[in-house]
């Protein structure tokens, strides 16, 4: 199904805290990709990882705080409403009602991509959306398994497909590689020592006020 309206890009995750690593992600995606928007949607309750130390509130007030300045992203708080586990696939399903005729494309790291099969119904994304994978350095694509074979028939090298069509295609793009790691801003904060030029000024001034990865929370 060929369409003229410019792609929406999706990037979740905990943001436990939102970094420059997730931003510059979802920046740079946006601009190779002329898309119309990318949506920041933080997970309520992860499956694939030991729960967030802030609350679901904080951390969609921290991508609030991140995004504030930047007209391309946009803060959703799909996940965060909606209660119990946070599967993406019904995240899609809701998106999809809400853009009927907007292709959506889910943005991830290379390293979630190599672990796609363990996902709630990870088949039937590409039903819903294209998937934009993130390359970096150290990790290579797979030549065998379930995640090859899905590269093998939906890969596409034009990002004119993922305008053209509301879903189906897979990307693979390098993006500016920062290693910077939730886990150790956190364990940062709470030894005392200033995560700064690691996430943005505002996110480490609402953590501050919040109390949030202090002693005794991580």
């Amino acid at each position: 199904m060929h369409q003229t309206h410019k792609a929406i890009g999706l990037l979740g995750g905990t943001f436990d805290p939102i970094h420059l690593g997730h931003l510059r992600m979802a920046l740079e995606l946006y601009q190779v990709l002329d898309l119309a928007s990318v949506h920041i949607v933080p997970c309520r309750q992860p499956m694939h990882r030991k729960q967030p130390v802030a609350t679901p509130e904080q951390r969609f007030a921290m991508v609030k705080c991140a995004i504030a300045a930047e007209p391309a992203l946009f803060a959703n708080d799909i996940e965060i409403q909606r209660k119990g586990p946070t599967y993406t696939i019904d995240t899609l399903l809701e998106m999809r009602k809400s853009f009927p005729g907007i292709p959506l494309c889910l943005m991830m790291g290379i390293d979630a991509f190599l672990g796609l099969a363990s996902w709630h119904r990870w088949l039937d994304l590409l039903t819903y959306a294209h998937i934009i994978v993130a390359h970096r350095p150290h990790y290579q694509i797979p030549l065998d398994g379930s995640t090859a074979e899905l590269l093998k028939t939906h890969l596409k090298e034009e990002a004119s497909f993922i305008h053209e069509n509301l879903a189906g295609g897979i990307l693979l793009r390098p993006i500016t590689a920062l290693e910077i790691s939730a886990t150790d801003i956190r364990k940062q904060i709470a030894m005392g020592r200033n995560p700064r030029y690691l996430l943005p000024d505002s996110v480490y001034d609402y953590i501050k006020q919040q109390g949030i990865y202090s002693v005794g929370k991580i």
